[in-house]
């Protein structure tokens, strides 16, 4: 009787243990980015994991690493290039050094709103930069976006483009921006975003320019006097997966992730518009300014020359069609 019952003991144990099959066949992909837990991306790319995970059955796994787990954004971006990052969601911005496509989309004062950036980012111009992306060693899965960009500084309000003659402020690591702000008379000066915090506090820069989500998920409210609402550039989002393991799913799997990394991305716009409607609250509970009389048609007027260079670069049929897009 004992020898009885410790073989059907063992035949459980056996039925309950995962086959050696299955075990092979989960792929766990490691998606890297930079945005802190509470940040919109942070939450959008958990959906996102839940979404594959239950999709496929678990047979996807996504393990993400948030915080600049993995590296600044320029650093993942170049690991999802190479395959040692296999996804990332990361600022269009610094993609921009890898796909010259994209830099179009940091002309400043480029969208009007939203809805406007979200129409070109999802719809066919936006395809035609996504389709470009494995020339360059990057499959791009779906756009989404961090909303418009503010200006902070230590200095003083900013409310005219002579207001930032002199100041030394932050950029993201990109031609486009470091150009931009050259030309407003700032010193920018580029620098990856984990750095960013520090330096603000010691004084290295003066300010820097976020999304107000972005200045608050990376506390830079504790270390900045003023912002003001220049709403001067809007800044894409892109979710990238690496081709060698874009390549390695099945395609019913490709299907699920490309649809998950759409519905991250309506998630992310959602968690984005909240923070904004708390957001300067939030800063001004932590001393600082709000500067809201800013002189936008100033800045644009200032950036004149830049903007008959960029209908050259990339075409005026290209920026009309941005334009023109409802």
């Amino acid at each position: 009787m004992k020898r009885r019952t410790l073989l059907a003991a063992a035949c459980m144990a056996v039925i309950g243990m995962p086959s050696l099959s299955s075990a092979q066949a989960q792929t766990t992909l490691n998606l890297g980015f930079i945005g802190a837990p509470q940040a919109p991306e942070a939450i959008a790319m958990r959906q996102f994991a839940e979404e594959v995970g239950s999709k496929t059955g678990g047979r996807i796994n996504i393990r993400l690493h948030g915080g600049a787990a993995l590296g600044g954004d320029r650093e993942v971006v170049e690991g999802v290039q190479l395959g040692t990052v296999d996804m990332t969601v990361v600022s269009s911005s610094v993609v921009a050094n890898f796909v010259p496509e994209l830099k179009v989309f940091d002309i400043p004062f480029l969208f009007r709103d939203f809805d406007h950036a979200e129409a070109v980012l999802t719809g066919p111009i936006g395809q035609e930069v996504l389709n470009k992306m494995p020339n360059n060693g990057l499959v791009g899965l779906a756009f989404g976006g961090m909303g418009f960009r503010q200006l902070t500084n230590n200095v003083r309000p900013v409310k005219t483009p002579a207001d930032v003659d002199g100041l030394k402020i932050r950029t993201q690591q990109n031609d486009m921006h470091i150009e931009v702000w050259r030309e407003l008379g700032v010193l920018p000066t580029p620098m990856a975003i984990p750095e960013v915090y520090t330096a603000l506090q010691q004084g290295v820069v003066d300010g820097q320019e976020n999304p107000v989500g972005a200045i608050i998920n990376n506390r830079f409210g504790e270390v900045q006097k003023y912002i003001s609402l220049t709403d001067h550039a809007f800044t894409p989002l892109v979710m990238l997966i690496s081709p060698s393991a874009y390549e390695a799913l099945k395609d019913e799997d490709k299907k699920i992730i490309s649809e998950a990394a759409r519905n991250a991305m309506t998630r992310n716009r959602k968690e984005v518009e909240a923070v904004a409607k708390t957001g300067l609250d939030t800063l001004r509970s932590q001393g600082m300014t709000v500067v809201t009389d800013v002189n936008k048609e100033a800045f644009r007027a200032k950036l004149d020359p830049l903007y008959e260079k960029y209908a050259t670069t990339f075409g005026a049929s290209t920026l009309k069609a941005i334009q023109d897009t409802k």
